[in-house]
């Protein structure tokens, strides 16, 4: 049996204390333990304990960010949920793929599993921060689900996969802080060289953050490209080719 204490269960800006409440019980009910918010309502009394129903050892260990890139700071894996994932669709997957990817990292790697609030879902920017991109099948004429489903569904299946046999990954990645500091590395240079437009950089980053983040970078491997960065701008100062 896997253990999943490595999972983060991270809410962005929820609006229902309610809805807080009712995911803290889905993760009771699944072996998650881990609760993060980000800039949640200030009201987490009253409905989120009631309908915690019995949870509410979550509610109170539960951590809270300002930001989203903030709360994942240190995760090495983050994933967010969305149906509408724009320039990420390339990376989407189903909460059973996921779960099967997932699993043999969590021995050496801290893993982000990301909800929009109940009206908005994630933004872009939100969306940019994740390395990949859970999409929930449902009925296209009435597809969008309540935040506390969402959760369960994934959770479920993290749960049921965990019951099984699961290999451990010894590959430890790069914490997200420490990845978000190589993009910005990133983009940095290819504006020194011409490559990326100044005032919409974001059109040729989103396709490259799509692109190492399915590369789940470790330490060494930032470490070697930040590397190459810093010469690529050492020899466009000197204009050395």
């Amino acid at each position: 049996m896997a253990d999943l204490d490595n999972i983060s269960i991270v809410l962005v800006r929820p609006k229902t204390p309610g809805n807080i409440g009712a995911v803290a019980r889905c993760m009771m009910n699944t072996r998650l333990s881990r609760l993060v918010l980000v800039d949640p309502p200030e009201d987490r009394q009253g409905d989120a304990v009631k309908l915690a129903a019995g949870a509410g050892r979550i509610l109170e260990t539960a951590e809270i960010f300002h930001s989203l890139r903030e709360a994942v700071a240190d995760q090495g894996l983050v994933i967010g949920t969305s149906r509408h994932a724009g320039r990420l669709r390339k990376n989407i997957r189903t909460p059973r793929s996921m779960a099967e990817q997932v699993l043999p990292l969590l021995g050496t790697n801290k893993v982000a599993l990301v909800f929009g609030n109940e009206v908005n879902g994630l933004e872009q920017t939100d969306l940019s921060l994740c390395h990949e991109v859970i999409a929930i099948p449902s009925d296209a004429a009435f597809p969008s689900l309540n935040l506390s489903h969402a959760v369960m569904v994934v959770a479920y299946e993290l749960l049921v996969v965990s019951l099984g046999p699961v290999s451990d990954a010894v590959r430890q990645l790069a914490p997200q802080g420490e990845v978000e500091r190589f993009y910005e590395h990133l983009q940095e240079t290819l504006q020194k060289v011409g490559f990326l437009e100044r005032d919409h950089p974001e059109r040729i980053m989103v396709s490259l953050r799509q692109l190492f983040g399915r590369a789940r970078l470790d330490h060494r491997e930032v470490s070697i490209l930040r590397g190459i960065l810093t010469e690529i701008q050492r020899n466009a100062a000197s204009g050395r080719r």
